[in-house]
């Protein structure tokens, strides 16, 4: 490739200036351009920004080169393909959190428990802050990494949650070692929650609320963990009897299928043969693939709204009506996992006019939630109780996936201890 095309080819290049000679003699000025020594960091950053706010399948390569400033062919002479690209930034983020870690704990193995855990707190809360488009990548995106690529990335979470237990046990000898993973592992949730909405803060004020946060988690008193608790506790949780509209079929073989495969490999006559039918019948109850979709997402709404009804039914003041929330949200999502984790990985997915209608009810529900807090802690703004709002309902998600969404009281128990510690700050 000549200079003047790889110009062309990389519009944002570095430019210089230099002396050179034309054939008759003259010196005149003409421009280099030099590749960026860092543009394949951009590509992994843009690349990143882009899976976290539309998802993995939703992004093309030729729409993150473009946002750089350079051709598809060029952005593959850094990664051979979208996969690579995927991994790359989904690794990137998550070394970004581990060296923010292990850079916290450097140095400071001789000084006092309380001091190293505040320090490693500070800092994972800052890290966050600064790179909060691209915090949930993995967290939401992480299904459509290859097995070996998954477990490397598990594996730095599982030794920053271990950063977090370590001092932790020592300030607070009589916790277990079950204990301290999973107020370590609820710190590292709260803390990331900010990536999953997009209500604004000033920083340092945002700083000062994760880490109160934090403590509060990091605080807490959980019940007894029960013995054997995990996966055949929720494989055999009773779920009643089974539907057979098959409308209603539909729905609820959708959303396994959308849960485990995602919903870009998901197919309809997948989720037809699930339910028993082909997938003419399929159409005949849901125009496409995203109507189905659209459907599984309105009739979570549907569930939350009664749910919630009920629990500020019988309420006999604003905490008591958050406990009661809590409790009824936890039921809700223990017995539904699926929806769950649906709900919150696929609404890019949504046609845009479904995805904003699906917002605004997330964000009435939500606000059920922030006018509660905020008559219970007064020196909250709204948008403070915003962000302990979104922290105590992404817990649910982020310590069931850790517990295997245990049916069993005692587990909800444990999560509804946590849940409370962050919206009632103690």
């Amino acid at each position: 490739m000549t200079a003047e095309e790889l110009a062309d080819d990389c519009p944002l290049l570095e430019v210089t200036v230099a002396r050179t000679s034309t054939a008759a003699g003259a010196a005149t000025d003409r421009p280099i351009r030099r590749r960026p020594k860092n543009r394949k960091a951009q590509i992994a950053n843009v690349a990143a920004e882009a899976f976290s706010e539309r998802g993995y399948h939703a992004v093309g390569v030729d729409e993150i080169a473009a946002t750089i400033g350079i051709s598809g062919p060029a952005l593959y002479r850094h990664y051979p393909n979208k996969y690579a690209l995927f991994v790359h930034a989904a690794r990137t983020t998550a070394d970004a959190l581990q060296a923010t870690a292990d850079s916290a704990l450097d140095g400071v193995a001789e000084r006092e428990a309380g001091d190293r855990l505040e320090r490693l707190i500070a800092a994972l809360v800052a890290n966050s802050i600064e790179n909060r488009k691209v915090a949930g990548l993995y967290r939401w995106e992480g299904r459509y990494l290859e097995a070996e690529d998954r477990k490397r990335i598990r594996a730095v979470f599982v030794h920053v949650t271990q950063c977090v237990a370590a001092p932790l046990r020592e300030i607070r000898p009589e916790l277990t070692a079950v204990d301290a993973t999973t107020l370590g592992a609820s710190t590292l949730s709260v803390i990331g929650s900010i990536s999953a909405h997009r209500t604004t803060l000033a920083t340092r004020r945002l700083d000062t609320l994760l880490k109160s946060a934090c403590g509060s988690i990091l605080n807490a008193t959980l019940p007894p963990a029960v013995p054997n608790a995990g996966r055949g506790a929720a494989a055999g949780a009773v779920r009643g009897l089974a539907v057979t509209s098959k409308r209603e079929l539909l729905i609820n073989e959708a959303v396994k299928i959308f849960d485990r495969h995602g919903y870009h490999d998901s197919s309809i006559e997948e989720i037809g043969a699930a339910a028993g039918i082909n997938a003419s019948s399929v159409y005949r109850h849901f125009p496409s693939k995203a109507d189905l979709l659209a459907a599984v997402f309105y009739r979570a709404s549907d569930r939350l709204a009664v749910a919630t009804s009920a629990a500020l039914s019988t309420a006999t003041d604003p905490e008591d009506a958050l406990r009661k929330l809590a409790e009824s949200y936890l039921e809700l999502s223990f017995g539904n996992p699926e929806v769950l984790s649906v709900y919150f990985a696929e609404i890019g997915n949504l046609p845009k006019n479904e995805r904003t209608n699906l917002r605004n009810v997330q964000r009435l529900h939500v606000e059920e939630w922030v006018h509660l807090v905020t008559a219970v802690r007064s020196e909250l703004s709204a948008p403070e109780a915003r962000f302990l709002v979104h922290a105590a309902l992404g817990l649910v998600l982020d310590i069931g996936r850790l517990v295997h969404f245990d049916t069993r009281e005692e587990s909800r128990a444990r999560l509804h201890t946590l849940m409370t510690a962050v919206l009632l700050g103690h």
